[in-house]
């Protein structure tokens, strides 16, 4: 291997925090396709996200209505200043000052919240800060009153809800906003002259069959063209449906889908599917997108921007599909929290409850490229229908929708950065050794177990397990 998955996924994380973790998209607006993306950033089953709008989803009297006061709101999303300035205006009962940290929010939270003091009535976090806070009882739950964020439980994915969860699964500590469903995009040009399937629904359903993206593979190897930028993506994908642990806090990456998916991620390695050089970022890389020589990139739906605004030049023969083999994960996304400290939970709750659910602040995100989580706004007509010209006239929302609705629920946990560095090594062990997929597995449970049984044992001990 030219490099590992350890550099490669910091750089792939790296550039989604700067394009998506708040959003991110691929036409437009839901109403347009003008906009620019968010500044925002960002590193499960269910049926389609067709589904009836759930009742809590239709008109409602906001929070806002009964309620004044003032609220400071920390974030890294400038485009909250816009919003905040549509609810004032519908709201002038309540005044909202929105503080652009930048990416420093989350050490100054964590900071303010150790402290407590100082810390702000409502704070935006992306997913892989917000583990930071998930313990110690820094936050509210959302679920109890006056919030009673429960009644909204239906209008999410199972997996959009679950990741703002505490540790046990038991309260809501952040309100669920937008998704970053994983897509595979792809040259469709280069697959109908090599007579492989070029339409998004044809091949999705044709990548669901391992031995069809094997054949796929080494058609494009044979022309000198590799499949996709990381080839030890296959078995990381798996671990991130499940994510590290569970509310019980018992290891969830030792199953029989992921040794299936180490089997296919060694089998691709060995046909040198993966170019290991980044297409957005890098220029060599770059440059083999230009010449086709890259045909596939794995990103969050934040991706077809990003590739219209690198590659203008290719704007009709890119389409946009589900992840082979069947793996459905979430790349990224933030929520908005509120700190125990907040002095006006009420007017904070109002503020939080309308810019994550209103269609007149939706109205806003979809200006900045961020893909709702909530299934009232992804039913919207505009939102459903929209089309990307850039991925030759593509229903690329509907799509991203389809995705997010069928990602496991997992649970976001402090340990998660501990266990990672343990996950990959064992990996890429198993990959470069070429070792038994079931027994490196094995292997790496025992050493979690090993390695981080004291901060598992004190963790279980402050949840009463």
């Amino acid at each position: 291997m030219k490099k590992t998955f350890s550099s490669t996924i910091m750089i792939i994380m790296a550039f989604a925090l700067i394009l998506s973790g708040c959003g991110g998209g691929g036409g437009g607006n839901v109403a347009s396709s003008t906009a620019a993306p968010s500044t925002a950033a960002s590193s499960e089953a269910a049926p389609s996200t067709a589904a009836a709008v759930p009742e809590e989803a239709q008109p409602i009297e906001f929070a806002a209505s009964n309620v004044s006061g003032e609220v400071t709101m920390w974030t890294f999303v400038k485009e909250f200043k816009d919003v905040a300035d549509a609810f004032m205006k519908e709201y002038p009962n309540i005044k909202v000052k929105v503080v652009d940290l930048g990416w420093e929010v989350h050490d100054k939270l964590a900071t303010t919240l150790a402290a407590g003091k100082g810390a702000p009535d409502l704070a935006v976090v992306e997913q892989g800060q917000f583990p930071r806070y998930a313990t110690g009882g820094v936050l509210e739950d959302l679920l109890q009153s006056p919030f009673e964020a429960g009644r909204f439980k239906d209008d999410v994915s199972e997996y959009n809800w679950s990741r703002w969860m505490s540790v046990d699964g038991k309260k809501l500590l952040g309100m669920p906003w937008d998704t970053q469903p994983g897509v595979l995009y792809y040259r469709s040009d280069i697959y109908e002259q090599l007579g492989l399937p070029s339409d998004p629904t044809e091949l999705g359903e044709y990548f669901e069959d391992p031995e069809n993206v094997f054949t796929a593979v080494q058609t494009l190897k044979a022309d000198g063209k590799y499949f996709m930028e990381w080839g030890d993506g296959p078995v990381h994908w798996g671990g991130d449906e499940v994510g590290f642990f569970d509310t019980e806090l018992n290891w969830t990456r030792n199953t029989d889908r992921l040794v299936e998916l180490l089997d296919f991620t060694k089998r691709g390695e060995q046909l040198k599917w993966g170019s290991y050089v980044g297409g957005l970022w890098d220029d060599k890389g770059k440059a083999m997108i230009k010449k086709g020589e890259i045909t596939g990139l794995v990103l969050g739906a934040w991706g077809a921007w990003s590739i219209s605004q690198t590659f203008p030049e290719l704007k009709g023969k890119w389409r946009a599909t589900k992840l082979p083999f069947g793996v459905s994960f979430g790349m990224g996304g933030s929520s908005v929290v509120m700190p125990t400290q907040s002095k006006n939970k009420e007017a904070a709750w109002a503020f939080m409850e309308w810019s994550m659910r209103s269609e007149a602040a939706w109205e806003v995100w979809s200006r900045a490229w961020t893909h709702p989580g909530w299934k009232h706004i992804q039913n919207l007509e505009s939102y459903s229908s929209h089309t990307n010209e850039y991925l030759g006239g593509q229903e690329d929302y509907k799509l991203y929708a389809e995705i997010e609705a069928n990602i496991p629920p997992r649970t976001l946990n402090p340990l998660d950065g501990k266990a990672w560095p343990i996950w990959l090594e064992g990996v890429k062990k198993g990959i470069e050794k070429n070792l038994d997929s079931k027994a490196i597995l094995q292997e790496i449970q025992e050493n979690i177990q090993n390695k981080l049984k004291p901060d598992i044992d004190k963790m279980k001990a402050e949840m009463g397990k």
